[in-house]
C-alpha cells in the first residue's frame, strides 16, 4: 500500500460521498474504516462512500464486467454495504467523467442492484436508468412518536417505506430509524420517506436512510416516492399507457423522476465534485486494526 491514498468528495443534491478510486480493488475497506472516513469529525465526512473499482477486479461484479467496466461498491455511512444509491450513481458517473473514463453521453455502471444505464447531458445534468420498482404485497405502517401512517412498500433494489403526511415536521428529528411494522417486511431495515404535496405532480420529502440517518437527499427514495405517488394519484403508467413525471423536492435540491409504461424509471439531477486530496495510509491502517 502506498503512503497516501487518493480520495475525492462529491454530492448529488447534497447527499454527499467520500470517493475512493481503487481500480484493482487493492484497498481494504472494512466497515469500521468506512464509518470513520464518513465521520464528519473524525474523518472526511459523508453520507456514504463510493469505492470505485473495475468490475472485473471485484468478486461481486465480475459477472457484470462485459456490460459495465466500472463497479460502484457502495457503502452506507455506518460502513454497512448497500445495494444501490441513486445520488451515488450520479456522483460516480461525474467522477468517471472528471477523470476521463467517461464522456458526455451514455455509459453503464455496475451496482449490487444490477447494471444501471447513465446519460451525462451537455447541460451537466445526469440521468440514471433506475430499473423497475417492485411493490411487495402486504400492509406496512411507520410511526413517529404517537403518530402512525400506512406506508407503501417499494423496492428500488433497496427497500423503502413511503408514507404520506400532512406536514414534514411530523417526521420528527429522524435521529433514529422510525419504527415500522410488521418487522418481517424489512428484515434488514428500511429507508423511510415522509411525503407532502407541493402541487400537481410535485411533492416534497424527508428521508431517514438506513445506515445513515436523515440525509439531505436520497435518489432511490425519490424514485420510490414518485412510484407511490403515481399509484395514489391513479397515474400508474402501466395502467394508463402514458409516462408520468414527478418533480421531487428534497432538503438538498430537486430531482425529476419519470416512470414509463414498461415500468422503467429514470432519475435526472445534478452531481458535483467539490474536492480531492489524499488519505494518510498509516492512519487508515490504524483505524482498521
Amino acid at each position: 500500500m502506498s503512503k497516501r491514498i487518493a480520495f475525492l468528495k462529491g454530492h448529488g443534491t447534497e447527499n454527499d460521498f467520500v470517493i475512493v478510486p481503487d481500480p484493482e480493488n487493492a484497498i481494504d475497506l472494512p466497515p469500521a474504516t468506512v464509518a470513520t472516513l464518513c465521520d464528519r469529525r473524525a474523518g472526511i465526512g459523508g453520507d456514504g462512500l463510493l469505492h470505485v473499482v473495475r468490475s472485473a477486479a471485484h468478486p461481486e461484479a465480475a459477472h457484470m464486467a462485459s456490460e459495465a467496466e466500472w463497479f460502484m461498491d457502495y457503502r452506507n455511512g455506518d460502513g454497512s454495504i448497500a445495494e444501490m444509491c441513486g445520488n451515488g450513481v450520479r456522483v460516480f458517473a461525474r467522477y468517471l467523467q472528471r477523470t476521463g473514463h467517461a464522456d458526455e453521453g451514455d455509459l453503464a455502471v455496475a451496482t449490487r442492484g444490477g447494471v444501471k444505464t447513465v446519460h451525462i447531458a451537455k447541460n451537466g445534468d445526469i440521468t440514471v436508468g433506475m430499473g423497475k420498482a417492485l411493490l411487495p404485497e402486504g400492509e406496512v405502517a411507520v410511526s413517529v412518536g404517537e403518530r402512525s401512517w400506512p406506508a407503501l412498500n417499494v423496492n428500488m433494489g433497496n427497500p423503502h417505506a413511503v408514507a404520506f403526511v400532512d406536514d414534514l415536521a411530523h417526521a420528527g428529528n429522524l435521529f433514529a430509524a422510525p419504527p415500522f411494522s410488521p418487522a418481517s417486511a424489512y428484515p434488514d431495515g428500511v429507508n423511510v420517506e415522509f411525503v407532502v404535496d407541493r402541487g400537481p405532480r410535485h411533492v416534497a420529502l424527508r428521508v431517514h436512510e438506513r445506515g445513515a440517518g436523515e440525509t439531505r437527499s436520497c435518489g432511490t427514495g425519490a424514485c420510490a416516492v414518485a412510484v407511490a405517488t403515481a399509484r395514489r394519484d391513479g397515474t400508474d403508467p402501466a395502467a394508463t399507457g402514458t409516462p408520468v413525471t414527478y418533480t421531487v423536492d428534497l432538503p438538498g435540491g430537486t430531482l425529476v423522476i419519470t416512470e414509463h409504461p414498461d415500468g422503467e424509471i429514470e432519475m435526472t439531477g445534478p452531481a458535483v465534485i467539490v474536492a480531492e486530496g489524499e488519505i494518510d495510509a498509516e492512519w487508515l491502517e490504524s483505524i482498521a486494526r
